[in-house]
């Protein structure tokens, strides 16, 4: 996603928040900046975890609704997890997608928004 930076990430290839443009970093860690999107692949699936996806409820909608559309197995999902089990029906579109739906400013607001209201901002 544009504005993103790749990096690895708690073992994990990881779309995160530079530190130059989001200094505070991850849970007001200086060092660690703020994760995005992750790829993981796990034992039975491939997983994207899609911090953006968490109390955005059009975008959850609007991907679940576009998945369906697309996708001939009922989507698998946490609350920021997708769960791609087979390989065959991997909407990398779709995907494509998801990862433009929001920008780095968007996710900072969002972000910090959540932050603020959880008290644990500085």
């Amino acid at each position: 996603p544009t504005g993103f930076e790749l990096v690895m990430q708690y073992g994990m290839p990881t779309f995160v928040v530079p530190l130059a443009v989001f200094p505070e970093g991850y849970l007001q860690r200086e060092d660690e900046p703020l994760p995005f999107v992750s790829l993981g692949a796990q034992k039975n699936h491939l997983a994207i975890y899609h911090m953006g996806i968490i109390g955005n409820p059009p975008l959850l909608t609007w991907f679940q609704e576009e998945y369906a559309k697309q996708v001939p197995t009922k989507l698998n999902m946490g609350k920021s997890c997708i769960r791609l089990t087979n390989p065959k029906n991997i909407p990398y579109t779709l995907i494509g997608e998801l990862m433009e739906k929001m920008t780095v400013e968007e996710w900072i607001e969002r972000y910090t928004h959540y932050q603020e209201k959880s008290g644990n901002r500085k």
